[in-house]
């Protein structure tokens, strides 16, 4: 750097030239300056959107693998049909949205990877009538005046609906008279659920199965009967549920009576939303389920509804707290709710598939060698238990102390194993640690071949219910979260022996009104015999 004194002692001339070049010098400089800054700062908004990016294909991976891995994973838990198809409803809505943001990130204008092919959808069903609707043109004459001939056609299918058809029962009772003691003769009324109601058993039957069963709400299918050629009003079709509620919770509380007499259950709870009185916000109420396992003759499941997550709710169902107090195992996740019953006499068992998800959450999300190689004892549990299912109790048990306790042996010590040599507060030792601390629950199994390896049983029962929740949204009242409780045990204990909902709640409808209340156990979905039947 040249000094003052120096750059006078030069002549003018030269200082002129050598001021002129530092300044220009200066001048770079700024502008190298500057565009460092500028280069940073690109840096900086190149880094942050590309973490945008990465997001945004994390979040689509994610959702992908939720719609896709359910039925190409071995590893992954399987989805009932009615929850993928409201699943994949919204995954492929969030997943275009997806797909377009981050096109637009991207900058990509390749055409080809913007469009879509459709698939090819699976043809209609044979059976189905067909009804042509012709489209041709409207002059078949050429311009020269020649007649053209029909070479041929291309024929596109779609598929309509007819809305149901109402018909009206004429009961016609006759008046029998006798002209010598003027005595009149005619047949009673008959009974109904809805005493001197309009509707019909089947009606009703069809009301309550697309409520609780389709999960369309009164107000849909007010619209629904309206089309069909007949309003009703949506507080007349409210009445009749709630009328066929009450008719129907002797049904209900036998069938509870029946589950408890089984000395193995499965129990499970999943949230709603209750409408709370006053200010018209909701807040978090629970639906319990309660069923016998898939290898018990009986299939029955009863839901409960209660405004809290509180151990007591199971107390109570199972009658821990009276002189007849249910004494068997429940099988159960890890919640600590139910944990009181065992100081009650309740014998816990735990699932083991809730177990297994810790090490498929570290398999999935982190490629973990930890997790998979967790994921193959689990894979030989319960191929075990599908070998053995259809075996007899004695059976089962008598595998599993030959198989399974064996796998179980190997499992726990190499628990320990790698307990040793993972850091504490990671998601290992986490997953190590839910099993360690469960593991008397988590293998009950083994000595009861009535108890099964898992709840998943349950968990299939109370999907439904999650489905359902996206379109009643939540439960108006205490008393409505509970009357639908009571209806859909009906609905899915019939369902689960095989039943047509439909024609079982018919049945039971038509009968009801005079059976007898000692023989109520008759119309039970797993003793249910349909008149015509018998």
């Amino acid at each position: 750097m040249i000094s003052a004194q120096q750059l006078d002692a030069l002549d003018p001339q030269m200082r002129q030239a050598l001021q002129s070049l530092m300044a220009e010098v200066a001048a770079n400089d700024e502008r190298l300056r500057a565009m460092d800054a500028l280069i940073a700062q690109r840096d900086h908004e190149i880094a942050f959107k590309q973490a945008f990016i990465d997001k945004l294909t994390h979040e689509m991976a994610v959702l992908k693998r939720l719609k896709f891995a359910a039925t190409s994973e071995r590893f992954a838990s399987t989805l009932s049909p009615e929850q993928r198809s409201l699943l994949e409803e919204t995954l492929d809505t969030d997943i275009g949205e997806l797909e377009g943001e981050l096109a637009r990130h991207r900058k990509r204008a390749d055409r080809n990877d913007d469009e879509k092919k459709q698939p090819k959808g699976a043809p209609l069903p044979d059976h189905l009538p067909r009804r042509d609707v012709p489209h041709e043109p409207a002059d078949t004459t050429c311009g020269c005046g020649e007649a053209m001939q029909r070479i041929g056609e291309d024929v596109a299918q779609k598929l309509d609906y007819q809305p149901g058809v109402f018909s009206v029962e004429r009961h016609v009772r006759g008046k029998w008279v006798c002209k010598c003691c003027q005595r009149i003769v005619q047949a009673p009324v008959p009974a109904h659920v809805i005493d001197k109601g309009i509707p019909t058993a089947g009606l009703l039957a069809h009301l309550l199965v697309a409520k609780f069963m389709d999960h369309l709400p009164l107000y849909r299918q007010e619209a629904v009967f309206a089309r069909a050629g007949h309003l009703i009003s949506r507080s007349t079709l409210a009445q009749w549920v709630g009328e066929c509620g009450a008719q129907l919770q002797s049904l209900v509380d036998a069938l509870a009576d029946e589950l408890r007499r089984h000395l193995v259950l499965h129990a499970d709870e999943t949230p709603v939303a209750m409408l709370k009185p006053g200010n018209g916000k909701t807040h978090k109420a629970y639906i319990w389920s309660y069923c016998t396992p898939s290898t018990n003759p009986v299939k029955a499941v009863v839901f409960e509804f209660s405004e809290t997550r509180s151990g007591e709710n199971v107390r109570d169902f199972l009658r821990l707290d009276t002189p007849n107090a249910w004494q068997g195992t429940l099988v159960t996740d890890g919640f600590s709710g139910y944990a009181a019953c065992a100081d009650k006499g309740v014998t816990s068992a735990q699932c083991m598939a809730h177990s297994r998800r810790k090490f498929h959450e570290l398999w999935a999300n982190h490629g973990s060698q930890v997790g998979e190689q967790a994921l193959r004892f689990y894979q030989s549990l319960f191929r075990i238990e599908r070998q053995i299912e259809q075996l007899a109790s004695d059976e089962r048990r008598r595998i599993r102390q030959r198989k399974s306790r064996r796998v179980l042996a190997v499992f726990y010590r190499w628990l320990l194993a790698k307990r040793q040599l993972v850091p504490p507060g990671s998601a290992t030792i986490k997953a190590i640690d839910y099993s360690l601390k469960r593991w008397k629950e988590l293998t009950r199994f083994v000595d009861d071949g009535d108890v099964p390896i898992s709840n998943n049983w349950v968990e299939n029962q109370i999907r439904p219910i999650a489905v359902g929740r996206s379109n009643w949204l939540f439960a108006g009242s205490l008393r409505a979260g509970k009357r639908a409780a009571a209806i859909m045990s009906l609905l899915h204990s019939a369902r689960m022996n095989g039943h047509d909902p439909y024609a079982y709640f018919k049945d039971v409808l038509d009968r009801l009104p005079t059976h007898p209340a000692s023989r109520i156990d008759e119309l039970l979905p797993h003793r249910w015999h349909a008149l015509d039947q018998q």
